[in-house]
């Protein structure tokens, strides 16, 4: 399995503290790896400097990233952000506060597609209402012209989706993209989530706290604690014979049927 992803070492100090310890993980083609904790575990933070995007007054101030064999901490912003919209996709939680209000959401999908091929807008626009009815938006050449909040919350959240696949990107990256939407409409996600990684053979990071969604969608696990990654297994395993504490807990914590589908079965 090609790794699209690597990161080792990873180390993010905030003021006077580190958020991030010593983190490392790997995400391969054609998988999801699930990143767990509680609230303030550092997950968020860990998806921004895998992408090497730590806001300030937060510093990556150590350790190795690479995607596609890219070290990311290595290359100049240009580059960087060339990468991140061309080649990985970033799916953020709370889509309204990312979608610009000002700007219908065909367009800015399409200023996506155009910042990374040479295109002209008939056919940005023809790729953006393509991949806004691959992520399951009804009549997509209406949606093309809304504004963001002329959409539902699942809505806005397809259409950051198709944000981020509109370039066919290689590594998909979703931190809680379903929180705050009502259960059908999460099911309805994360399944589009599972069959984009499975179809494209992309790499994913799915960030969460839902034991049930680590479960029902993922093929790995990591546990985040206090900034450091402290377990790391195969799904089937870590439910069956988790080993550190932390774990333990979060999956007695969790409310789930034991005998939910797998990834293979939900990408079905």
């Amino acid at each position: 399995m090609s790794e699209m992803l690597h990161a080792e070492g990873v180390t993010v100090d905030y003021r006077d503290r580190q958020t991030l310890r010593d983190v490392s993980l790997t995400v391969g083609a054609g998988e999801i790896l699930g990143v767990v904790g509680r609230s303030g575990a550092g997950k968020s933070i860990l998806v921004r400097a895998l992408i090497n995007l730590v806001p300030p007054p937060g510093k990556l101030v150590d350790g190795e990233i690479r995607a596609f064999g890219t070290d990311l901490r290595a290359i100049g912003e240009a580059e960087a952000r060339s990468l991140r919209g061309a080649r990985i996709g970033v799916i953020v939680q709370n889509p309204r506060g990312h979608l610009n209000p000002l700007l219908r959401v065909g367009t800015q999908i399409s200023n996506v597609y155009r910042a990374h091929h040479d295109a002209t807008k008939a056919q940005a626009r023809e790729r953006a209402i393509s991949v806004l009815r691959d992520v399951g938006i009804p009549a997509p050449e209406h949606r093309y012209a809304a504004y963001p909040h002329e959409l539902s919350g699942g809505m806005a959240q397809r259409a950051m989706i198709a944000m981020a696949l509109v370039c066919d990107p290689e590594l998909l990256i979703a931190d809680e993209p379903t929180s705050g939407l009502d259960v059908t409409i999460q099911d309805q996600i994360l399944k589009l989530f599972r069959r984009s990684v499975d179809e494209r053979r992309t790499g994913g990071l799915l960030v969460t706290r839902d034991m049930g969604i680590v479960a029902r969608f993922c093929d790995r696990v990591a546990v985040l604690h206090e900034g450091e990654i402290v377990e790391q297994a195969a799904v089937p395993a870590f439910f069956s014979d988790a080993v550190h504490p932390v774990s333990t807990r979060l999956i007695a914590s969790a409310s789930f049927a034991a005998d939910a589908p797998g990834p293979a079965e939900v990408a079905q």
